[in-house]
């Protein structure tokens, strides 16, 4: 996938395809917050990458998506060496599609999201 900023932070795609995605980020020092555990932004970010990653895969050529609304549920902190994240598509409509995500830090849950998606055709602005 080429995403300009997921690619500045260091995120890497295993899998998107048929509705769903696996990405990760390598922990830098860059992405820790105060305390040297991932700033809660880092994981946020992800899970927003990888279910747009996930929703692109069934989307029509012509078509974009964008994020209307992400809530995340943090379970404990980001610490570890990598974090995962696993990402489906629930529900797609015409225009409003669902995603969920997990995301892990070296095989332990850290956060679990659910997005909520625009659908348009065009170019976006």
């Amino acid at each position: 996938m080429n995403i300009p900023f997921a690619e500045h932070l260091g995120i890497e795609f295993g899998t998107a395809a048929e509705g769903v995605s696996r990405c990760e980020l390598r922990l830098q020092p860059a992405h820790m917050n105060s305390v040297g555990v991932a700033h809660g932004g880092v994981p946020f970010t992800l899970a927003d990458t990888g279910m747009g990653a996930a929703l692109k895969t069934l989307l029509a050529p012509g078509e974009h998506c964008a994020t209307i609304e992400l809530k995340i549920n943090y379970h404990r902190p980001g610490a570890g060496e990598t974090l995962t994240c696993d990402s489906q598509v629930v529900h797609k409509g015409r225009t409003i599609a669902t995603v969920e995500s997990r995301v892990s830090a070296d095989g332990k849950l850290i956060a679990s999201c659910l997005g909520t998606f625009a659908i348009t055709a065009g170019v976006p602005r």
